[in-house]
């Protein structure tokens, strides 16, 4: 999972379920390109299986670790070890 952590657009890692790879990949676009997010990628969440509020989840969660962190870097917290 280290890969992942240091490409997350590298997602064909052998243990991540097709699921996870569409959930990963929205995260990613959400986090790298806002603004390019359709009604298209909440479609493959659905086809992947995920319903409305694991949707919601998704977007939230992502949502919340790029304010946090923009935040964090606002204000100059340096990260521990």
């Amino acid at each position: 999972m280290n890969q992942l952590a240091e490409n997350p657009e590298n997602l064909e890692l052998p243990e991540l379920a097709e699921h996870d790879v569409i959930m990963l990949r929205y995260a990613v676009k959400l986090t790298k390109e806002p603004a390019k997010i359709s009604a298209d990628d909440v479609v493959q969440l659905r086809g992947a299986g995920f319903d409305d509020c694991a949707i919601h989840d998704i977007c939230n969660v992502t949502a919340y670790f790029a304010f946090v962190n923009r935040v964090a870097d606002g204000l100059g917290v340096e990260l521990e070890d």
